[in-house]
């Protein structure tokens, strides 16, 4: 038992550790039920559950939610269909989402797999670049299904337009470095004129 003060007093009585709550106002809680002996502490109830709602409640907030999209496809889908597919994937994957891709068979499709696998390597490898495969295609019932996660670089791509004014920024330096040079053999040419025309006269 653990009082008020958060001392631990050892095992106590059930009728004794009820008057030690009750002496101090408080209630008796039973914090770890699962330990032998079980674990009480004399605390406020009230406040006790609140600041559990509290702690639940920023644990709740600090976890990292990540949305799973779904594009689904048959084993006979065109290329062009599927192209429009693989670009919702990226964009997904591009935005930090995970996605599922899933090949549904019906009738005897079910029966030749090989083609539904090789359909998804193939987007797999289309989407190589912004992806990396968190579960290999496998069989769920009459469909194959294959899940990509975002590559840590796949948010990278909007970052690249930032970097032009730097480069941009180059020539400019340049030039100035030039326009620089060229004062500073200004005047050195104005005087070999000048001691060239006293040479003369």
């Amino acid at each position: 038992m653990i009082d008020q003060n958060g001392e631990n007093l050892g095992i106590v009585p059930t009728d004794r550790a009820l008057q030690i709550a009750r002496e101090a106002n408080l209630d008796l809680v039973e914090i770890a039920a699962s330990a032998d002996p079980p674990v009480c502490k004399v605390l406020d109830l009230g406040k006790y559950l609140f600041e559990q709602t509290k702690k639940e409640r920023q644990a709740r907030k600090s976890q990292t939610k990540i949305e799973v999209k779904e594009i689904r496809l048959r084993p006979k889908t065109n290329e062009h269909h599927r192209g429009f597919k693989v670009r919702d994937a990226r964009r997904w994957l591009e935005d930090g989402m995970k996605v599922k891709v899933t090949i549904r068979f019906r009738g005897r499709e079910v029966t030749y797999p090989e083609i539904a696998l090789e359909d998804l390597r193939e987007i797999a490898e289309d989407l190589r670049d912004v992806s990396v495969i968190e579960v290999a295609p496998s069989m769920e019932g009459r469909s194959m299904t294959l899940v990509l996660a975002p590559s840590k670089g796949a948010g990278k791509k909007a970052d690249k337009p930032a970097e032009k004014p730097a480069a941009d920024a180059k020539p400019a330096a340049e030039s100035k470095e030039a326009k620089e040079t060229k004062e500073a053999t200004e005047p050195k040419e104005a005087k070999a004129e000048s001691a060239e025309s006293k040479s003369k006269a």
